[in-house]
């Protein structure tokens, strides 16, 4: 039984390093982008067997995502990053984000002046 255990717990270490690797390359991503923003805040939202989604919202009113493997590996991720993280994408923070025609085209579509369909 010993033996068993031995090769889990080998397991579980190689896959808390994987996930901190991981971890480390969202946290440099997410760096650039607020570098290129002039800082970033950012919301977690678990996406399902995919993930979490990370999205990030700059200082500019520039916006952008990230997909992390777990809730997990995003968490540790902004926290490696420094950043502030909400738990909703609402009020204020929502309102940071700045949108342009090809954001009005693609999410509007024929409801709110997007191309017309069909």
């Amino acid at each position: 039984m010993a033996d068993t255990k031995q090769v889990d717990e080998s397991a579980d270490a190689k896959q808390a390093a994987k996930a901190e690797r991981k971890a480390a390359r969202l946290a440099k991503q997410i760096n650039a982008f607020a570098k290129q923003h002039g800082g970033a805040e950012g919301q977690i939202a678990y996406i399902g067997e995919r993930g979490a989604r990370i999205v990030l919202v700059g200082e500019d009113g520039g916006w952008g995502d990230l997909v992390a493997p777990s809730v997990a590996v995003a968490g540790l991720a902004v926290a490696k990053a420094g950043i502030t993280v909400h738990e909703t994408f609402d009020g204020e923070f929502a309102a940071k984000v700045k949108t342009g025609p090809y954001e009005w085209t693609r999410m509007a579509g024929i409801q709110v002046g997007g191309p017309k369909n069909g």
